[in-house]
């Protein structure tokens, strides 16, 4: 199964939707494989948006990244990457399907409460970054059976 890093942003955290996040998460049959609470730093930031270091938005970026903890996650599941980016909705909120968290719960391009990998090689190096292996659990609800087809285990 494939694996994704989630970050449940400050702009969920202080609204406080980070059971809301985390039971459509649930509801969908995800596997969460990982998950703490950590306080991002600029140092982290720069690796993690090295592709938007300069753009001119990027100090308020890390001014939003950093106002709150954040709750990191690995999610565990077939096809991972591309359901949760399905279920997270466009980048920016009010152009996001209703549905969709990004939809749901925010009108903003960047406070928009998640940040979803984007491809199975970025989530493996993104995983990387915020989680040691011995924080990722490997392991099989009881209920899987339940969100896949027997074939696709």
């Amino acid at each position: 199964m494939e694996q994704t890093l989630v970050i449940i942003k400050p702009s969920a955290v202080e609204r406080r939707l980070i059971g809301k996040v985390v039971g459509r998460i649930e509801d969908k049959g995800m596997i969460i494989s990982g998950m703490k609470m950590i306080q991002l730093d600029e140092r982290i930031l720069r690796e993690h948006y090295a592709h938007l270091v300069d753009r001119p938005f990027f100090p308020d970026l890390v001014k939003s990244m950093t106002a709150t903890p954040v709750i990191v996650m690995v999610l565990t599941g077939i096809d991972v990457v591309n359901v949760f980016r399905t279920m997270t909705g466009s980048t920016n909120g009010r152009k996001a399907a209703p549905g969709t968290l990004r939809g749901d719960f925010c009108m903003s391009g960047q406070a928009n409460i998640v940040h979803a990998s984007d491809s199975p090689e970025n989530a493996k190096i993104e995983i990387a970054r915020f989680f040691s292996p011995n924080e990722i659990f490997n392991y099989a609800p009881v209920d899987m059976s339940f969100f896949y087809a027997d074939d696709e285990l």
